[in-house]
């Protein structure tokens, strides 16, 4: 059984930054869950952030002891929910979670639709030159979720596995789409995994297309 930590966030400025609800705040109760996320949980930049296909992000709570071996300087600062996660739990990560996985939570039915794309803004607010490319490099990115049935979630009810829809693990499709060189074939192996959110079908489709992988340093550098 995981037992899930719950966080939701406003909108606030950074300095040097675009404002960002990336600082979440522990909710304990009940909380509902609608096909855009928890209520009071609010995303700034609507057009990569939040959405039907990634209504809930999730973080793998084990994860942080690696951060703070790898930032002893830093490393009060890791723990959740630093990176902007609605969901900590132990015991489930990017392994064991795979592309489609359907799971019960209290009321609610969510399904697991892609990795999170780590972006510039966790740079700003871990105040850590490039800690996105860090994040991305090790594949310790969490992962996303739509809701596929809304209803009321609290921290007391687990996260239970309902339906496993895909052979391709979160962790797997870290590797295809952020560390292997251009393979068509797995890009079109991961665009068929049931439950793929539209905005990584249509990354993989562009790469197809085009025949080559995308720039990603605007999406992790903002530049």
């Amino acid at each position: 059984m995981h037992y899930p930590t719950i966080y939701t966030g406003t909108i606030i400025p950074y300095e040097g930054s675009k404002p960002s609800a990336i600082g979440k705040r522990q909710v304990s109760g009940g909380v509902m869950l609608n096909r855009l996320g928890l209520e009071g949980d609010e995303q700034a930049e609507k057009k990569v952030h939040g959405g039907p296909d990634r209504a809930l992000c999730q973080y793998p709570r084990e994860h942080y002891q690696f951060w703070q071996r790898q930032y002893p300087q830093q490393a009060e600062q890791f723990c959740a929910p630093a990176l902007g996660e609605n969901i900590s739990t132990e015991g489930m990560t990017e392994e064991n979670v795979f592309i489609g996985d359907i799971y019960r939570w209290g009321e609610a039915l969510i399904q697991v639709t892609q990795p999170r794309s780590p972006c510039y803004k966790l740079n700003y607010h871990m105040d850590i030159d490039e800690f996105s490319v860090q994040m991305q490099q090790t594949g310790r990115c969490g992962w996303l979720y739509r809701i596929v049935g809304e209803g009321m979630v609290s921290e007391d009810q687990p996260l239970e596995l309902v339906s496993r829809n895909s052979d391709i693990s979160v962790a797997e499709a870290i590797s295809i789409c952020f560390h292997m060189p251009f393979d068509k074939e797995e890009y079109r192996r991961l665009m068929r995994a049931a439950g793929i959110s539209a905005s990584w079908s249509k990354t993989l489709q562009m790469r197809v297309l085009n025949g080559k992988i995308e720039d990603m340093n605007r999406r992790l550098l903002g530049v």
